[in-house]
């Protein structure tokens, strides 16, 4: 097997496992099992150890000492330090990909944000978030800088999935999604950057039913 192939299912692999994760399938202290993993997978170990490595590079899985792999535990501090990480990384890279931001883009980024809007499930609606963010970010061109937000997006998704376990209700109408496009399609690059930021950070300031719960994230 080539390293290529090795590289293509080792991220298979660690997508479906943070797929996983995020959802609460794989609850935290979970043992990630290396031969479950690869019988799974039909593949071998060295895709798997990869995976794995992934994982942990997202924080999504943790390494101990003769407990092997583990699904990393959950705290609120640790979804305050992404979302706050994430707001001023999706500020950059607004900024860099508004010169490339074309109506045809801006419409579909509309579609999306209205798709968010009527989602009737947490697994609907994170979706069309998610989708909506990528839209508007990925003309930024700084693949390093996307991969980044991508996995600090990874640890407000688990937030927002563990609330739904807890019967929170998402907000169905999201206002500062149509506010950024509307401030991007007047050409006020600042405010669209600015909403952006706070329409992130607003996920750790809206408090929820009980503080020791992980805030939820959009």
């Amino acid at each position: 097997m080539s390293s290529t192939t090795e590289d293509t299912i080792a991220h298979r692999i660690s997508r479906v496992l943070a797929d996983r994760i995020i959802t609460g399938v794989l609850r935290p202290d979970t043992r990630l099992r290396q031969e479950h993993i690869a019988e799974e997978f039909g593949t071998s170990h060295v895709p798997v150890r990869e995976a794995l490595r992934r994982l942990e590079a997202q924080g999504l899985a943790v390494s101990e000492a003769r407990r092997g792999v583990r699904v990393a535990s959950f705290t609120s501090a640790a979804v305050e330090e992404a979302t706050r990480m994430r707001s001023v990384l999706e500020g950059l890279a607004l900024r860099q990909a508004a010169p490339h931001l074309t109506p045809h883009i801006l419409d579909q980024a509309e579609i999306v944000a209205r798709a968010c809007d009527q989602a009737v499930d947490v697994v609907q609606q994170e979706t069309a978030n998610r989708e909506f963010h990528g839209l508007l970010l990925a003309p930024c061109e700084m693949p390093r800088l996307l991969a980044e937000i991508d996995d600090l997006h990874m640890v407000g998704s688990r937030s927002l999935f563990l609330e739904d376990r807890k019967g929170r209700v998402a907000p169905r109408f999201d206002a500062d999604h149509h506010a950024v496009l509307q401030h991007l399609r007047s050409g006020k690059l600042d405010e669209a950057v600015r909403t952006l930021e706070r329409h992130v950070l607003r996920l750790i300031e809206t408090p929820l039913r009980s503080s020791a719960r992980p805030r939820a994230s959009e």
